[in-house]
């Protein structure tokens, strides 16, 4: 399954990419969600700390929050990412 995620700004989207990374074994350091407000997500790395993350909107933060859930509940795997300007496309299996 894929999904395109427009960021506010190209630091944004180098922000969420640096962010998701995916290791060898397919795991992101992404933990959760602490809290969306609007455009802005709150997200938990496994390193315990907190980073906010601006959309482009509403709709583009629930997007990413409904795909990424599977991959919190451990029934996909993030396979991909790619960045193109301020929209990085994420590749789940």
């Amino acid at each position: 399954m894929k999904t395109d995620i427009v960021c506010d700004d190209e630091y944004e989207a180098q922000k969420l990419m640096s962010l998701i990374f995916i290791k060898e074994d397919k795991e992101t350091y992404i933990s959760g969600i602490l809290n969306i407000i609007k455009n802005e997500i709150i997200i938990s790395l496994k390193d315990k700390s907190a980073h906010s993350i601006l959309l482009k909107d509403e709709e583009n933060v629930e997007k990413f929050a409904d795909f990424i859930q599977s991959v919190f509940d451990q029934e996909h795997d993030l396979v991909s990412t790619k960045m193109n300007k301020s929209t990085i496309e994420i590749i789940k299996e």
